[in-house]
C-alpha cells in the first residue's frame, strides 16, 4: 500500500452540511478503490485563491491523507473530477519523512594549483 494525500477544493457558496457531506463522500470513494482514510484530515477553512475560478474568489480547503494500492488514486480521481461541489482537486504521493531520508554530502571540490 501506497501513501498518498488529496488536496481538494470546495466551493465557498456550500453550507457547513454540504461541505460535510461531500467530504463523507469522497471517504466513501477512497474506501471503494481499497483505500484507507488517514486518521488526521486537515481543514484550512476559507481561503481566497490565487485566481478566479467559476466567478469564485474563495474556496475551503481540505487535505485528506490516504493509502491504498497504485489505482485508488486514478480511480479516486475520476470520481471527484464529477463532483459538483469541487472546485480543484490533486493527488499527491508524499514524499519520505526527513528523518528517514539521508542528507547527501556535498562532493568534496578539487582545487587545481
Amino acid at each position: 500500500m501506497n501513501k498518498y494525500e488529496l488536496c481538494v477544493v470546495l466551493s465557498a457558496k456550500l453550507e457547513d452540511d454540504e461541505r460535510a457531506a461531500a467530504i463523507e463522500k469522497i471517504k466513501e470513494y477512497i474506501a471503494r478503490y481499497n483505500g484507507t482514510v488517514g486518521e488526521n484530515i486537515q481543514e484550512w477553512g476559507k481561503k481566497r485563491l490565487a485566481y478566479e475560478i467559476q466567478n469564485m474568489k474563495e474556496g475551503y480547503y481540505y487535505f485528506i491523507p490516504f493509502t491504498g494500492d497504485a489505482e485508488t488514486p486514478n480511480e479516486l480521481e475520476n470520481q471527484v473530477r464529477i463532483m459538483e461541489p469541487v472546485i480543484r482537486y490533486l493527488v499527491v504521493k508524499p514524499e519520505a519523512d526527513a528523518e528517514t531520508v539521508k542528507a547527501e554530502e556535498p562532493a568534496a571540490e578539487e582545487t587545481a594549483e
